[in-house]
């Protein structure tokens, strides 16, 4: 079953320096039937203006991953680590036992990203940051892996049973996709069709009692496919 949530029902906060919409209840925005998706708890759209970001804050036990749609970010911690990721590229956290850390928008662009957060399944942990550089070219017969909890995998390694999977597609390219638990879709650019149903930029979808999804790209698009555990 496909459920489809539109860009402009999103939770929405204009702060100037940031402008983000909430998929999930979020710091003001409180929506009681929107708290979480399994342990899939937060997907924030964020518009970061140039010269500005996230200062200093903590988190514990939770995996954030952040994936930079366009422009950059760097992350600084209180692990000592130091990192800039860049548009179609994925950064990871495991905050764990308890980080400090910050997000820039060093840039002379607006940065446009996805903060997604994602209850462990262990908590606790050594708090970690890792970063890569993933294909940019538009995919053919199957999306990126780009987050997994299997270290086997060749991806950024998160604590959880969960997949990330993300790729841009051009006009016209079907892709039949697999799912292990249940999933939530992010239109990042474009428009496309997944089992039929139109999606266009920044709409999200749960998918749910299914085993796999048709993607059609109506136009050239780029897409997310978060698989998480309910």
């Amino acid at each position: 079953m496909l459920t489809i949530y539109p860009y402009e029902n999103l939770g929405h906060a204009n702060h100037g320096w940031l402008d983000a919409r909430h998929h999930f209840s979020f710091a003001s925005y409180h929506n009681p039937k929107r708290h979480n998706f399994g342990v899939l708890r937060v997907i924030n759209d964020d518009k970061v203006a140039a010269g500005t970001g996230f200062d200093t804050h903590p988190h514990r036990d939770m995996e954030i991953i952040t994936y930079v749609r366009s422009g950059a970010i760097t992350h600084r911690d209180s692990e000592g680590n130091v990192g800039r990721t860049g548009a179609g590229d994925v950064q990871v956290m495991s905050a764990g036992s308890g980080v400090e850390h910050s997000e820039h928008n060093l840039e002379n662009v607006d940065t446009t990203l996805y903060q997604i957060w994602i209850y462990p399944n262990a908590n606790g942990v050594q708090p970690r940051w890792d970063a890569r550089e993933f294909p940019k070219t538009p995919v053919q017969n199957a999306l990126n892996l780009v987050v997994s909890g299997d270290k086997n995998d060749d991806a950024l390694f998160i604590h959880q049973d969960a997949k990330i999977y993300a790729g841009r597609l051009n006009a016209g390219t079907e892709i039949t996709h697999k799912i292990k638990h249940q999933a939530y879709i992010l239109v990042s650019e474009g428009q496309v069709e997944i089992d039929g149903q139109l999606l266009k930029k920044g709409d999200g979808a749960e998918i749910v009692a299914q085993t796999e999804i048709h993607i059609k790209a109506i136009k050239n698009c780029e897409i997310l496919v978060i698989d998480v555990p309910n």
